[in-house]
Parts: structure tokens; C-alpha cells; sequence
């Protein structure tokens, strides 16, 4: 065996180095090809591919088996004709020099080994045929031999089989009709799997064409909403991948088609809503430079100090309108890390903070332990706007309950109630009552109160009835729950 420093071992990897290079030169010439091909074209390619293997294997065996009956038949015939001859003493005529019953194999070589020597009504033309195998037989080491030879160029079959006393006799018949059989054979298998790979490429490409039409239309629409950005769904055919692919894709231009809606509405109303503040803000500033610019036009201290009040409520309701609509623009749902949180201490920091702006209001709060996972800012910011709403509704003597149980956070007033005709509004971006437009506010505070309980995995909800009050709950699930 060769160390790895000798120069065999040098040879022999300097040719595997070449393979492994020739490899990868061949993979980065098919790879750019492979990668700019169509999913069709790929498919036509592994269909003719799988073709091509299977008729492949199919052709070698079956060639491989009709040689191995062709030998085998062959075989069986020379075996019956010496055992036949045996019987009938020609080995013990040939060797006498009295071919007498050659006739009778006419189309057949003979020869007879015995001790060595070689014994044959054919002269010399017996020597190519006779090898150790024939000799093994005559010595009686085995008792028959078959193998195939060629002579003069031609391919023979060759057999022996022992004659007694130390004697073999060797028939030998030309192959030449069997090799033109296979060879017709290997032609007709060619021509059959060419055709076979030619039927399968069409037929492939045929499957491929249609089967992969559905992919080109949607591929055709995803291409037109991108450029004209009209989100119209596709025609729905069949109940394959396909077809639900098709589904899922006409799903997702609806909820796309709805989610610009809403942005289109909340611009609108944002605009609206946004117009009448600053028309107003606009009009005190340019009063205000009115009488700073004419003396005869001055105001009264009285008159400032009105206006000046005037400009930063408006500029207040302009912020948390603005603010408002920040966090109704949001998509993002709770973040990744929330935090778990008592509920009851952000229902009494919310308490806390609208206290000392409900003047003349009492707030009634009774509150129990209950564990959320969630943003307590957001959460604190949807109680206080139901907190707000309760004593803006509520009368100057009246009393707003806030209770907290089995994570349920209850807000109820005092206040004139909501019609029926309104209730199923009160959570809608923007919309305002007859009565709430005399009122400030923006009309998003429980618009945010209903996407913070959305965006932590609860609910809210209203009931009211004209003259008795309203009611809302705020739902939110438990940190082990959620």
C-alpha cells in the first residue's frame, strides 16, 4: 500500500483533485441557467428527466435479460447436443480419427480433450476455442464448463462436458445470429426511449402550461395591484392548492382594501374634525394682530385675556385631538415584552388624575386585585377616557361608580344616558351625539378605550337607557389566561 507522501499517492489525488474542480465548474455553468429558468421549463426538465432515468433502467434490464436467455437457451442446446453425442460415442469416434457422426453436428465445432491432448475432426481451427476451463473438464474437476469466445473475429458460445476417462467434449456455435438480435434490440430500446422522453416533454409541457395557469393569473393580478394599486379580487376556480392559494390572496386584498379604507376615513374625519379648531385658533390669532397692527382697533384687557382663553383651549383640544388620532393610527399590537401589572393600581392612578378635574363629581370607587400582562400606560389612558366621559355626562352633584371585579372594570353615571339610536356608535372613531357636539371633545376617547382593550385580548361594552345613566365595561383577561 502507498504512504501518503509517496508520488502513487500524489497521483492518484491529482486526478480526484481535477473531478472535484470539473465538478464545480460544470455546477456554476448549470446553476445560472437552473436559477433564470421557468418554473415551467423546470418542470418540463424533471419530467424528462424522470423519463428518461426510468426508460433508461427499464431498456438495460430488459437488454441484459434477453442476452442472459439468449446465452442460457444457447447453453441448454449445446449441453443436450454433447450429452446426446456422448451417448452415442463420438468423442471415442473423433479421437480414432472416424468422424462418422460429425454430420450430425454439421453446424457445430467439435473438439475432444483427453490427458491433454487434443483431439478434433476440424484440424487446428479447434485450438482458439480450448482453455484451461475446457481442461478443468477433462480432468474431471468440473463436470460441465459454458463461457463465450471469439474466433476469427466471431463471437462463439463454447461448452464442455466430460466424455469419461479422463475425456471432455468441447462443442463450440457462432453467436452472430443472437448479436444481430441485440443488436436490433438496443436499437429499437434507443428509438423507444427517445420517443418516450420526446411524448414525455410534450405532455410535461403540456401539464405544466395548464396546471400553472392559475399561478400566472394570480401572478398577472399581484402584478396590477402593484401598478395600478387596485385591489380587485381574482376569479376563483376549482377547489385545489391552487384555488385556496387564490382565496387566501382575494382575502388578503379585503382586508387590505378595508384597512385603506378606514386610513382614507380616519384622514377625512381627522380633517374634518381638524378644521374647526384651527378655522377658530386662526381667526383669535388674526383679531389679535388685528389690534396690535391699529390702534383704533385695540382690545380691552377684558377682551385679550377672553381671547387668549379662548386660543389655548382650542390649542388643548388641537393637541389631544392630535394625540388622539397618533394612537388610533396605531397597528402594532401589545409589545413584546409586556408587563404584568395590578389592574386595580392602574384603575386608582387614573382616579387619581381625573379627581381634581371632576369638580362638584363623586367618584365612588371600590377596587380588587387582579393581575394583567399588558402596557399600563395604554391602559391607564383608556380608564381615564371612560373616567372622563362618566363626570363630562354626569350632573354637578352627581356620583360616578367605578368598581373593579373578576376583571371587569365597571364605570356608571349619573348622566342623561344614551339613545338607543346612539349606542351602537359610541365606540366608532369620530362620532359624535346631537347633544356631545356642544360639548368639547373630540370624539375618540372611547374609540381608544375599545382599541386597548382590543390590543390587550378583552372587551368593552356600553348599555344605557335615556335618563338612567350609562354603563361601560372594560374586560381584560388574566395574566395566566392571556
Amino acid at each position: 500500500m502507498s504512504q501518503p507522501g509517496s508520488p502513487r499517492g500524489t497521483a492518484l489525488g491529482r486526478p480526484r483533485e481535477a473531478v472535484d474542480r470539473t465538478i464545480e465548474a460544470v455546477h456554476e455553468r448549470i446553476q445560472p441557467l437552473t436559477s433564470r429558468a421557468s418554473l415551467a421549463t423546470r418542470v418540463v426538465a424533471l419530467t424528462a428527466a424522470a423519463v428518461v432515468g426510468i426508460l433508461a433502467v427499464v431498456s438495460i434490464g430488459l437488454y441484459v435479460t434477453v442476452r442472459a436467455q439468449f446465452n442460457t437457451s444457447l447453453d441448454e442446446s449445446l449441453l443436450r447436443r454433447a450429452h446426446t453425442a456422448v451417448e452415442a460415442g463420438f468423442a471415442e469416434q473423433t479421437i480414432q480419427g472416424t468422424p462418422t457422426a460429425s454430420l450430425a453436428l454439421a453446424d457445430v465445432k467439435v473438439a475432444v480433450v483427453r490427458g491433454g491432448r487434443l483431439f478434433s475432426d476440424l484440424g487446428t481451427a479447434a485450438r482458439p476455442y480450448i482453455g484451461y476451463q475446457e481442461l478443468e473438464v477433462s480432468i474431471g474437476e468440473t463436470a460441465e464448463s459454458a463461457r463465450s469466445v471469439k474466433i476469427s473475429g466471431r463471437p462463439y458460445r463454447v461448452v464442455a462436458i466430460q466424455a469419461g476417462n479422463g475425456t471432455a467434449l468441447v462443442l463450440a456455435q457462432s453467436m452472430e445470429g443472437q448479436q444481430d438480435a441485440l443488436e436490433r434490440l438496443r436499437l429499437i430500446l434507443i428509438i423507444s426511449t427517445l420517443g418516450g422522453v420526446f411524448v414525455a416533454t410534450v405532455a410535461g409541457w403540456a401539464v405544466a402550461t395548464n396546471g400553472l395557469r392559475p399561478v400566472r393569473r394570480l401572478t398577472g393580478a399581484i402584478e396590477n395591484v402593484a401598478r395600478t394599486a387596485e385591489l380587485t379580487p381574482i376569479e376563483v376556480t376549482g377547489t385545489d392548492e391552487l384555488a385556496r392559494l387564490t382565496i387566501a390572496f382575494n382575502q388578503m386584498l379585503l382586508a387590505l382594501d378595508a384597512s385603506q379604507e378606514r386610513q382614507r376615513q380616519l384622514v377625512a374625519d381627522a380633517g374634518h374634525e381638524l378644521r374647526t379648531p384651527l378655522t377658530s385658533l386662526r381667526t383669535n390669532i388674526e383679531l389679535l394682530g388685528q389690534a396690535a397692527e391699529d390702534q383704533e382697533r385695540s382690545l380691552s384687557e377684558g377682551q385679550r385675556r377672553e381671547i387668549m382663553d379662548d386660543v389655548r383651549a382650542q390649542l388643548h383640544e388641537l393637541t389631544t385631538l392630535v394625540g388622539d388620532l397618533v394612537e388610533l393610527a396605531r397597528e402594532d399590537p401589545v409589545g413584546r415584552d409586556p408587563e404584568e401589572l395590578d389592574l386595580a393600581d392602574v384603575v386608582q392612578a387614573a382616579v387619581d388624575r381625573v379627581r381634581p378635574r371632576a369638580a362638584g363629581v363623586t367618584l365612588d370607587v371600590e377596587l380588587e386585585t387582579w393581575q394583567v400582562l399588558g402596557e399600563p400606560p395604554l391602559l391607564e389612558r383608556a380608564v381615564t377616557n371612560l373616567l372622563d366621559n362618566a363626570v363630562k355626562w354626569s350632573p354637578p352633584d352627581g356620583t360616578v361608580t367605578v368598581r373593579l371585579t373578576g376583571g371587569q372594570v365597571v364605570v356608571s353615571d349619573e348622566g342623561p344616558g344614551i339613545s338607543a339610536e346612539d349606542l351602537p356608535h359610541v365606540f366608532d372613531r369620530f362620532y359624535r351625539s346631537s347633544e356631545a357636539r356642544t360639548l368639547p371633545g373630540s370624539g375618540l376617547g372611547l374609540s381608544i378605550v375599545r382599541r386597548a382593550a382590543e390590543r390587550h385580548g378583552g372587551t368593552v361594552s356600553a348599555a344605557s337607557a335615556p335618563g338612567e345613566g350609562s354603563v361601560f365595561t372594560m374586560t381584560l383577561p388574566l395574566a395566566s389566561e392571556g
